[in-house]
């Protein structure tokens, strides 16, 4: 008999995240059944390896596991502070890895670059939901200007500082700032929709 499908990583309860600060290792790993594809994917974006991926995705959820009970549901929702967390361990490796030794970042194994890892196809386990969240976000960034999309994805996606991004586009950091912020709050409107029906679910 099949396992009935796991709902998108944005629906997740925070009721569930509160089971697995308890000890619940069913539910932690309903958690990582849940949320680990859309992680893995974003994990995937920055790093660009998929080896280093996978042992960075688990090194994210013992993170998870040994967190969990910081999460405070009044500061966002359980995928967002999650998304955080692995955004943050694979900024901490690039860097790492860029001290060892220079490093084109986001290049993938098979050399697609950077900005077409978004475009890497879901895995057959992934839950439709998911693929359709990846999508909206992935058209919400292509809808900015190329200003504010360009800014957001070194910040985001390299990892580089405000000042790095100014020196990278040699423009003013108060533009870049300003592109990030402008660029964010954009993104945030567009998205709403999906974090308002997860919410609903």
């Amino acid at each position: 008999m099949d396992a009935p499908p796991q709902p998108a990583a944005s629906t997740i309860d925070p009721k569930l995240l509160a089971r697995v600060a308890k000890g619940d290792h069913q539910a932690f790993s309903q958690l990582y059944d849940q949320s680990s594809t859309l992680l893995y994917s974003l994990v995937l974006r920055i790093v660009g390896h998929r080896e280093e991926a996978s042992e960075l995705l688990q090194e994210v959820y013992l993170e998870v596991w040994r967190k969990v009970a910081r999460y405070d549901v009044g500061r966002g929702t359980p995928i967002a502070w999650l998304i955080t967390l692995a955004r943050s361990r694979a900024i901490d490796r690039l860097r790492a890895r860029s001290s060892r030794a220079h490093h084109q970042v986001g290049k993938p194994l098979d050399g697609t670059p950077t900005n077409q890892v978004a475009d890497w196809h879901p895995g057959p386990f992934e839950a439709h939901a998911d693929q359709e969240l990846r999508i909206k976000i992935r058209s919400a960034l292509a809808s900015l200007p190329q200003a504010q999309q360009e800014a957001i994805e070194l910040a985001y996606y390299e990892g580089l500082s405000h000042m790095e991004i100014a020196q990278r586009l040699n423009q003013p950091l108060g533009t870049v700032k300003t592109r990030i912020k402008l660029g964010m709050s954009k993104l945030r409107e567009l998205l709403r929709p999906c974090w308002e029906q997860g919410e609903r679910t």
